[in-house]
């Protein structure tokens, strides 16, 4: 028979034994997941990119080799820096300033060529017929990239979603982008505007000239008017979500040239930390005006000359009709397109008046013809819808400034299974590469004068500027044309009309002209302009 202190020292060599055994357990375990990382790692980094460079060599297709790890992000990085690093001369020729390290490439390997972001080859596309298949999408065969999950807190929503998730969201948004609807939304427009004419004619006064960067001037324009005709009557929370959605903006550009690294999002870093609370706080406010709207839909109240009481009404229509609430969007979904409608809505019609201005102090005879014209239409009376549809100089100008500036220099999707696009078989994984800003300025569809500011091309509409229509195509193209296009438009329209019946503009001495693309295309160094009273 054991004695009591035989029987505890079994014991404890029994749980030791069994501690250890738990102890080579965990660490095997630990041991095969690292293991498991690893070889993923590996395949990620090496053996997948060799694997598609070798596919699109042998079909004829020429690049710059791989480079284990980060590809070509160093190169790229280099000449963005040293682009950006002195102004270039006063003329529209930005191609080789905007992406120079694209330009390098296509000039030696190609109009089709392969190039690398991080481990991912990125085929770029300059035929307008093979741009206008992968838009269209027919198949199913390419669908957004994925991107790093820090720039999701900025591109949810539309812009993001794919399949039947898109399908349904498209079909509820598209009643509060229609042109009726638009046209209730002028006056919104037209109030943002006056403040702005009323700031800058008080900024002016009775000098000869004043001068400004205009460049945040029409950003905080933008972002009044989409306050107001998103959320209507809460505008001050409006107003508190366009602030922190700008600081959200200039986090995730600090962050965007960087290559995706799988879990950098989960790392407590101060601008991880500080996205995240900017997102929690955003959502909030969106909650609560979302909660206020809801409320009011039940007792019959509706608020319909606003994007997202167009938003809510639709939605509800759809759960009303299909008994479903799987039909219509839930709360946080509507909450994604809340925060899409901020940062299109005001980035794109920001960026698009900058050029504007900056292009019509270059050529100030075409200032002078759409003054002209916005006159002869309105007086100084308020511009008005079926005028503004009349103003053909001035739309003629929009769009050779897209053409020549287009706010999204780039579009990209990517391959989910393998496909013939033209005479090429693309395995999955390649990144479909569609350099806008490239195609805009391409001799071949435009003629000698590419690089030249000739609004007169546009004179018989989009369909004949070019010996191809797609190669037109600043808001997209496909069924994901952009939703907001002629929102855009009209605003951008509104903005300049009234600037033009109050001022005559050119361009300060100190402007350095510098476009570069971040989110979208930017004047690097501002936008100086010399305003003078009429």
């Amino acid at each position: 028979m054991d004695t009591p202190a035989v029987s505890c020292k079994s014991m404890a060599v029994v749980e030791t034994v069994s501690e250890d055994m738990a102890w080579s357990l965990a660490w095997g375990l630990g041991g095969l997941l690292l293991l498991a990382w690893a070889l993923r790692t590996l395949n990620w980094v090496w053996w997948t990119p060799r694997r598609l460079e070798r596919a699109l060599r042998a079909q004829g297709l020429n690049g710059t080799p791989y480079r284990f790890p980060n590809g070509d992000l160093k190169e790229n990085m280099r000449l963005a820096k040293e682009a950006r690093s002195t102004p270039m001369p006063l003329t529209h020729n930005i191609v080789p300033h905007v992406l120079p390290f694209i330009r390098r490439a296509i000039d030696e390997y190609g109009k089709i060529c392969f190039t690398w972001f991080g481990p991912v080859p990125r085929v770029t596309i300059m035929d307008p017929e093979l741009v206008r298949e992968v838009l269209s999408n027919k198949f199913g065969h390419f669908g957004k990239v994925k991107g790093s999950p820090l720039r999701r807190f900025f591109l949810r929503g539309l812009v993001a979603y794919e399949g039947e998730k898109w399908v349904k969201h498209r079909r509820i948004m598209n009643p509060a982008f229609h042109v009726e609807k638009l046209k209730k939304m002028l006056p919104a427009f037209c109030a943002c505007c006056s403040d702005l004419m009323s700031r800058w004619e008080n900024m002016v006064g009775s000098e000869a000239c004043y001068e400004l960067d205009v460049w945040p001037e029409l950003q905080s324009f933008t972002g009044d008017v989409i306050s107001r005709t998103a959320f209507g009557s809460s505008y001050k929370e409006g107003r508190r979500i366009f602030q922190l959605q700008a600081e959200q903006a200039e986090l995730l550009i600090q962050s965007i040239q960087n290559a995706y690294i799988p879990g950098y999002k989960f790392l407590p870093t101060a601008k991880n930390n500080r996205l995240k609370a900017v997102d929690r706080e955003i959502r909030v406010l969106l909650r609560g005006i979302i909660k206020k709207r809801e409320q009011a839909l039940k007792l019959g109240k509706t608020s319909n000359d606003d994007l997202l009481g167009l938003l809510m009404e639709s939605n509800l229509e759809h759960l009303q009709e299909h008994g479903n609430k799987n039909a219509g969007m839930t709360t946080e979904e509507v909450i994604e397109e809340c925060k899409l409608f901020y940062f299109a809505g005001q980035e794109t019609t920001s960026v698009l008046l900058t050029w504007t201005m900056i292009v019509l102090s270059m050529h100030p005879s075409w200032q002078v013809r759409a003054r002209q014209e916005v006159l002869q239409v309105f007086g100084e009376r308020i511009p008005d819808f079926d005028g503004l549809s009349r103003l053909k100089n001035v739309t003629m100008i929009l769009y050779e400034v897209l053409r020549l500036y287009p706010p999204g220099v780039f579009l990209h999707r990517e391959t989910y299974k393998t496909m013939k696009l033209g005479d090429v078989i693309y395995p999955p994984g390649v990144t479909l590469f569609m350099p806008v800003i490239f195609i805009h300025h391409d001799p071949d569809y435009w003629g000698k004068d590419a690089d030249e500011f000739n609004p007169e091309r546009f004179a018989e509409g989009v369909s004949k500027a070019s010996k191809d229509q797609v190669a037109f195509f600043p808001f997209g193209g496909g069924p994901r044309i952009c939703i907001g296009q002629n929102f855009a438009l009209l605003e951008a329209k509104m903005g300049l009309s009234m600037i033009l019946q109050r001022f005559s503009f050119e361009l300060s001495p100190s402007y350095a002209h510098s476009p570069h693309t971040v989110i979208t295309l930017h004047p690097q160094h501002g936008a100086q302009i010399r305003l003078h009273r009429l």
